[in-house]
């Protein structure tokens, strides 16, 4: 167990690393996290064997009526297309939800079981608490996105054949580039949630209710995708932090189309920082009562 550093001394690097890897291990441990992984996991499942079922008779994924992702009527050529359609089903409303919650639950559910105060009197300090938070969450994000394309990934290679890949633009490339670009794609998903942490974290340090705040985070992420589709809202879309989020289907072009990729992670840095800031200004001038 990490040592606390004495009341009027700066927390040391390693006591710092310590509170990160005990947050990590209380989220990790928490059966609603568990849960949460469990569900991004089965996704990829049922995808993958609903298109095995769907094309048992020859028949073409998707219907050929040009519905769900694009990438889905190549997974019964190529398995591993079944990672860029599950990051894609699961990225609008599954990814987001549960960083929501657990974003959500960061500061208002230590207030609500009354540790709060007892991790600030360690002293761990409200900005370095925070921080410790948000990097937690970012953790979780890649961990669920992960999650995700390793489910989709294993459930591709036993039902589907593996091999070269054929990119949106027409071109083919070898399936070593393809697993990287996959990789690529997984972690450019994860940096795409960066906004919603931030924007759960802030809502987290306005309650001391962790279930309001969960609440709150994800059904802000449903409004703002619900807006996102409002033809007459086109001028404030580009803004929305959903906006560019499908915008890594462009990594598998050949060439790769950068424009969206870097709007999407700019308008994630930009999200971050505002959130992060309204966060920071809000909880440590908090009066914390629990």
């Amino acid at each position: 167990m990490t040592a606390e550093p004495r009341a009027g001394r700066t927390p040391s690097p390693l006591w710092t690393l310590g509170l990160f890897r005990n947050e990590l291990v209380t989220t990790f441990r928490r059966w609603r996290t568990i849960a949460l992984l469990g569900v991004l996991a089965a996704v990829p499942i049922l995808i993958g064997i609903s298109i095995r079922v769907e094309t048992r008779g020859g028949s073409t994924a998707g219907g050929g009526g040009g519905e769900g992702p694009a990438f889905i009527a190549q997974i019964t050529n190529n398995g591993l297309f079944l990672v860029f359609t599950a990051l894609a089903v699961t990225l609008p409303f599954f990814l987001p939800m549960a960083i929501g919650v657990v974003a959500g639950d960061a500061i208002a559910g230590e207030a609500n079981a009354g540790t709060l105060r007892y991790l600030l009197v360690a002293p761990a300090g409200r900005t370095r608490l925070l921080l410790t938070k948000y990097a937690t969450t970012m953790t979780f994000c890649l961990v669920a996105t992960l999650v995700v394309a390793v489910s989709a990934f294993a459930v591709g290679a036993l039902l589907f054949p593996l091999g070269e890949l054929t990119t949106i633009s027409g071109t083919r490339i070898g399936f070593a580039e393809g697993l990287g670009r996959a990789l690529l794609i997984a972690l450019v998903v994860a940096a795409s949630l960066t906004g919603v942490a931030a924007l759960g974290l802030f809502v987290s340090t306005l309650t001391n209710s962790g279930i309001a705040a969960m609440a709150t985070t994800v059904g802000l992420v449903i409004t703002v995708q619900i807006l996102d589709q409002i033809p007459q809202l086109h001028a404030l879309q580009p803004y929305f932090f959903s906006h560019y989020w499908l915008s890594f289907a462009d990594l598998m072009r050949d060439p790769v189309y950068w424009d969206d990729l870097v709007r999407n992670l700019g308008l994630q840095g930009l999200y971050a920082a505002v959130f992060g800031s309204a966060a920071w200004a809000r909880f440590t001038a908090k009066d914390i009562t629990a």
